[in-house]
């Protein structure tokens, strides 16, 4: 699996980035605008599937940086 994945679930231009190390596996969600780079959540990796919850908190996140 590529380091960087699109998420297109969450919205246009989304991805998630894998990051491995000793003490596990880490998720940054991000969102890649204009001349800036919006993080929208980090955070550990226990499952195979991204959570539901963070996928919600991003979409919130972004939808508000919208505004």
């Amino acid at each position: 699996m590529p380091h960087s994945r699109p998420m297109p679930v969450i919205g246009p231009r989304c991805h998630e980035l894998r990051i491995n190390d000793a003490d596990g596996t880490w998720r940054i969600i991000y969102r890649l605008d204009h001349g800036a780079v919006i993080i929208g959540e980090v955070f550990r990796k226990k499952t195979p599937a991204t959570p539901g919850p963070v996928i919600d908190t991003c979409k919130r996140r972004f939808e508000a940086y919208d505004r």
